[in-house]
């Protein structure tokens, strides 16, 4: 008896969990983004003084309406002129130009329509012989790193070797195309597997 109790509350917990934890990542995330946004909008119309309940997610429609005008303006030949303006005034601020371009490459990266994202999954062997760990393959190694650590014009990748269970940190390796064993999981698929420390294996 006690055996199916346990039984059935680790079910329930399995099934549950992910849900309630999504939800509740989700609403957090909309009540950061209203409490940025919904001040811009004036009093009048918020839906509280409208309506006798407040609405979640204001702010967030309203962010994303900004952002796309803002996308829009950008776009066309007035928006791209003064978008140069500032940069040139951001490219001559010491400080705040490493910020700037640091932070404009990575988002162009992760947000990019070309597909310039880990594009596979590997296994290589580190920090020593015999012992391996699931990485991402970022692309080929180019310019002066290749020039200073390639013989004989051999091909290096350079790839990303996540940290378990936060695989938003890790190294950057650059190691020979012939040392990384490509898998033929999907990135998707790899990232569950370290996220979980190995828990969630692919079918």
């Amino acid at each position: 008896m006690i055996k199916k109790i346990r039984s059935y509350f680790l079910t329930g917990l399995v099934v549950s969990a992910p849900v309630a934890i999504t939800l509740a990542v989700g609403w957090w995330f909309i009540n950061k983004i209203d409490a940025i946004f919904t001040p811009l909008l004036p009093n009048k119309f918020l839906p509280e003084n409208l309506l006798p309940f407040a609405v979640p997610g204001v702010g967030l429609v309203i962010g994303f309406i900004l952002l796309t005008l803002f996308g829009f303006l950008t776009a066309n030949f007035l928006g791209t002129g003064f978008l140069r303006f500032g940069e040139s005034l951001l490219n001559r601020t010491p400080v705040l130009r490493s910020i700037y371009k640091g932070l404009k490459q990575i988002f162009e990266t992760v947000f990019s329509e070309d597909g310039r994202n880990f594009s596979k999954a590997a296994v290589i062997e580190y920090p020593r012989k015999g012992v391996h760990c699931v990485c991402f393959v970022s692309t080929d190694t180019k310019g002066e790193l290749l020039k200073k650590i390639s013989k004989d014009n051999e091909v290096y990748l350079s790839v990303f070797l996540p940290t378990t269970p936060n695989p938003t940190s890790g190294f950057l390796l650059f190691l020979p195309e012939k040392d990384v064993k490509i898998l033929d999981m999907s990135v998707e698929d790899a990232a569950k597997l370290i996220i979980s420390a190995g828990l969630v294996n692919p079918e």
